[in-house]
């Protein structure tokens, strides 16, 4: 079976504004969402993953603060992209949030290793 990086994606501004305005009720409810659907698939996560936080880039000129529409990642495995697709796509809570999405990108092995 192959390994994908998923990558929870949404607009920064979303992600910020969902977490100032939800309720602890809200929050609750959705962290029961995510045990669930992450039981109903533990035997294809590699790693459940966690939200991220802020973001730095480092290029030649320095570091800096940046922002980017990551809010979490998981690892998973599956047969092939499209069934790591199929899978997220079904009851997966992140896609609950008005303009959110997923991103799936094959974790290349490297030879030898």
């Amino acid at each position: 079976m192959a390994k994908f990086m998923v990558l929870y994606m949404a607009n920064p501004a979303d992600f910020e504004r969902m977490m100032r305005e939800s309720t602890p009720e809200q929050q609750k409810k959705g962290m029961d969402a995510w045990m669930k659907w992450m039981g109903e698939h533990q035997a294809s996560l590699v790693d459940g993953g966690a939200p991220l936080g802020r973001t730095k880039r480092v290029d030649a000129k320095g570091i800096s603060d940046t922002k980017n529409g990551i809010g979490g990642y998981s690892i998973v495995q599956a047969d092939s992209a499209e069934a790591a697709a199929a899978m997220l796509q079904k009851g997966n809570p992140h896609l609950e949030m008005p303009g959110a999405w997923v991103e799936i990108v094959e974790i290349m092995p490297i030879p030898g290793m």
